[in-house]
């Protein structure tokens, strides 16, 4: 899972300055960019901030003709606002509609967004006028669904990302009033048909990641809650060990993602990929501190059989990924890391012997931050190598802030991590001279 994927608009646009220079012939850079299943032609044409002016463009003209109505509100008759209000966003449709049929896609894209932008304000105005204020997340879940057909008949990663976000701000509006996001995965779905129908985009990938988690884990911490404490996520400890346990049958599925025919499944599963390591890294910077494990210590875990049956389906679900894609190591490696620390917290319940899991979480951001550079160099992989040495780095940092236990403790974790990366830095040099020597 090279990070090239992510990067292959600018490999295709680096391609032409080596054709430029001699180097490759354009057939070579062609061939090149195919692998990638990139347009090399295409791509010489492509303008990232041409899209950007022009979408910045058509929200000012929507901001400003919304502006404009707001400003002569009072003065125009009833009818005629309601009129208007749907004419203007019928019309700017129709027109979306007229220019994307006639080939000129990008601006055909860029009128649908306008029209979504005033279907949304005639949804907000036009309750306006009929004092139609009762339970306001419903506006915003008809402006998201009224966004979707678009999004669906065109497969474009920008419509998709309108609907899906405005879902989202739906989702958090919800649940402050203390109702249910049901139909969240509606949009969740039509997301992931759209990445996989229409062009990459790994903008919204990450947006259904994020959607994905927040619906799991809200959906728990509803069925767990006791009280009548609706706003935004009741979290409960349990949710912690869901929220690390979701990331190990995701990096798995990167895995078999990329083992998939074709680019877009190879660049999705580097997303995945990268995300994961990130979410890795910040996850154990966490759990190097002491009150993190004295939270977890002190909780009740109540809720610890349906948890259970959770974690075991996540579980299992890893380790039939990882049997398609042969990685029953690794995934024995991840689950272990989740298992074993779960299952010592909720035998000791000890709060006193947080200190002794802050040194144990330690070890590993260090060990981990090992393999990453050690990983890195082997694969010929810079992201790794560098997540590496930014895991053993925040860990010096942070423990020289906050020594653990005492200043002897936090000299006794320096030794230690100085033992592990020398003893590395020593294995690497005999690996090297054994290649030598072969």
């Amino acid at each position: 899972m090279r990070l090239i994927r992510l990067l292959k608009y600018d490999l295709a646009r680096e391609a032409a300055e080596w054709v430029d220079e001699g180097l490759i012939s354009e057939p070579q850079a062609e061939q090149i960019c195919r692998r990638y299943e990139v347009d090399y032609q295409q791509a010489q044409q492509r303008s990232f901030g041409y899209s950007v002016l022009t979408g910045l463009g058509y929200l000012f003209i929507g901001l400003a003709l919304i502006t404009l109505l707001g400003a002569n509100w009072d003065s125009i008759p009833r009818g005629l606002r309601m009129g208007g209000l749907i004419g203007l966003t019928l019309a700017t449709q129709w027109l979306g509609l007229r220019h994307y049929c006639s080939g000129d896609r990008s601006g055909g894209v860029g009128l649908f967004l306008l029209g979504n932008l005033f279907f949304g304000a005639s949804i907000i105005l036009i309750a306006q006028i009929y004092h139609l204020g009762e339970h306001m997340p419903d506006g915003v879940f008809w402006w998201a669904l009224g966004c979707l057909p678009f999004a669906l008949l065109t497969r474009n990663a920008w419509l998709a990302l309108q609907a899906h976000l405005l879902a989202l701000l739906w989702f958090f509006l919800q649940i402050s009033y203390g109702f249910y996001p049901l139909l969240l995965p509606l949009f969740i779905a039509a997301s992931v048909y759209v990445l996989w129908r229409g062009p990459p985009s790994a903008t919204l990938l990450l947006v259904v990641l994020v959607s994905l988690g927040c619906w799991v884990e809200y959906s728990l911490a509803a069925y767990w809650r006791e009280t009548r404490s609706f706003f935004l996520f009741d979290l409960h400890a349990e949710n912690f060990a869901v929220a690390a346990a979701l990331f190990i049958p995701l990096a798995l599925f990167a895995r078999w993602l990329n083992l998939r025919p074709g680019a877009r499944a190879r660049d999705y599963a580097a997303l995945i990929g990268v995300w994961c390591l990130r979410f890795a890294l910040v996850l154990l910077l966490v759990l190097s501190f002491a009150q993190p494990w004295k939270n977890l210590l002190r909780a009740d875990w109540t809720h610890w059989p349906s948890t259970g049956l959770v974690l075991l389906a996540l579980s299992g679900l890893a380790l039939w990924l990882a049997r398609r894609s042969g990685a029953l190591a690794i995934a024995a490696g991840l689950l272990a890391a989740l298992w074993l620390p779960l299952l010592a917290v909720l035998l000791s319940r000890n709060p006193q012997h947080a200190v002794a899991f802050q040194v144990v979480a330690n070890l590993a951001l260090v060990g981990w931050g090992i393999w990453l550079i050690l990983r890195g160099i082997s694969g010929g992989i810079s992201h790794y190598f560098f997540l590496g040495v930014a895991a053993v780095m925040l860990c010096a940092l942070l423990r020289y802030f906050d020594l653990i236990g005492d200043y002897v403790g936090g000299a006794l974790l320096f030794a230690v991590c100085a033992a592990l990366l020398l003893g590395a830095a020593r294995y690497w040099k005999q690996r090297q001279r054994r290649e030598e020597g072969e």
